[in-house]
């Protein structure tokens, strides 16, 4: 189905699918014209009303109101049995659709996994507002983060098999290497359906095997924010021991991105404009805080945590109005990554500035598969579990999301079949 079509879905007794088989309305889109008694449906030059039209629109389960426009609707030939989340025409939580379709057939190379837990980004939560930095057409699956547990495989599929617990990889078709050098890459939840979905199908290359150590819960954390901060600190910033880190915030990447520094025996330096959140990052191993709000020169602060030589790494995660103070902060030769705009994304930077301190800047965009199984390795070998601040039953999803649009989170937020 192409995307931006609008979804109803109807459940057929055989005189109804007669009279839909006799009007040609199989597999074609439709527009409900009036929703009052009598109701006319229209398709191409040809209209319905009185009896067919409102056998069908009593057929309705669900579909998009559509404000000005007429309703648009879509006949399929047979029941679905997959429950989705999806975008609706109007952006907002509010306006989250759930419907029901079809389990697609499998390739040779995929796998159908049965999802069991999902984990929020702020990316996510942006798209389903409408303010990402790409719109996306209604009938999206939103989130890229899930976990769950192997049902089916193609015929090709080599390394997995039913029963088998993996996670979601953020860009399919990214394995290693590169961003620039992966064939055809696609972010789960934006370029492609997401993981908001009672089952979905992916290709064996875009999942990874969960240790056992690791619970499904807090594998779907790692998919987006642990792969960010790994792909950040070790395989862009080789960071090595007795190197000190500056991470902005208490959310999923910066949680994240504290324990691998710490992992490798870096110094951290945490910001936080709550000395409730920079208490409970001090006893998860943070150096030093700062409440950025008591001190709006923070960046003289970290020069004097580091005596006056500034940080090796800067997780910069504020965007435009951090950037400026992230670059005074930085040694000489020191590495910024570019990983958010929690401070908005409008704002000026100053180039002298990168050049003065011959600072090293990298836009971080996630990582490919291989990092992912890398710090799923990593946090396996150490048994140390990532920060998790709540988890949701499966169906309270809209309340986790409000819950997490309010920022009162450390760590990552999840939803979980129980």
């Amino acid at each position: 189905m192409a995307k931006g079509t609008a979804w109803a879905i109807f459940s057929f007794c055989p005189v109804k699918l007669a009279l839909m088989m006799r009007a040609k309305l199989l597999g074609q889109e439709i527009l409900l014209l009036r929703l009052n008694r009598p109701c006319s449906v229209s398709s191409g030059h040809w209209s319905l009303r009185g009896l067919v039209s409102s056998i069908l629109w009593q057929c309705v389960i669900v579909i998009f109101p559509n404000p000005g426009h007429p309703t648009r609707l879509i006949f399929q030939k047979k029941d679905l049995s997959v429950k989705k989340t999806i975008l609706g025409f109007q952006p907002g939580i509010a306006n989250l659709q759930v419907a029901d379709f079809e389990t697609p057939p499998l390739g040779a190379n995929d796998v159908l996994i049965k999802i069991q837990a999902v984990s929020f980004n702020y990316r996510d939560l942006e798209i389903i507002n409408g303010i990402y930095s790409e719109a996306f057409q209604p009938g999206l699956v939103p989130f890229s983060d899930g976990a769950g547990e192997v049902i089916e495989v193609g015929e090709g599929v080599s390394l997995l098999q039913p029963g088998d617990r993996v996670v979601t990889s953020f860009w399919q078709s990214w394995a290693s290497g590169e961003l620039k050098y992966a064939r055809s890459p696609k972010a789960l939840g934006g370029h492609r359906d997401g993981v908001l979905s009672d089952y979905t199908v992916l290709d064996e290359s875009g999942l990874v095997k969960i240790p056992d150590e690791i619970s499904l819960a807090e594998a779907a954390t790692f998919p987006c924010a642990g792969v960010t901060a790994w792909q950040a600190l070790v395989v862009k910033g080789q960071i090595k021991a007795g190197e000190w880190v500056l991470i902005q915030g208490t959310g999923g990447v910066s949680t994240f991105a504290l324990q691998i520094a710490k992992m490798h025996g870096a110094r951290t330096i945490l910001l936080s404009s709550s000395d409730k959140k920079r208490a409970s990052m001090e006893k998860m191993g943070a150096d030093h805080t700062i409440n950025y709000i008591d001190c709006p020169d923070w960046e003289t602060a970290v020069r004097d945590f580091t005596n006056g030589i500034g940080v090796d790494h800067v997780v910069e995660t504020g965007g435009p109005s951090t950037f400026e103070k992230s670059l005074k902060s930085i040694r000489m030769g020191g590495q910024v990554y570019v990983i958010g705009y929690k401070g908005g994304k409008g704002g000026d930077i100053n180039p002298l500035l990168i050049l003065a301190n011959q600072a090293e800047v990298k836009a971080i965009g996630v990582g490919p598969t291989s990092s992912l199984t890398q710090i799923l390795n990593a946090y396996q070998a150490l048994r140390q579990p990532p920060v998790v601040d709540k988890i949701y039953d499966w169906g309270d999803f809209a309340e986790a999301l409000e819950y997490f649009s309010t920022g009162e989170h450390i760590g990552k937020v999840v939803i979980e079949k129980r």
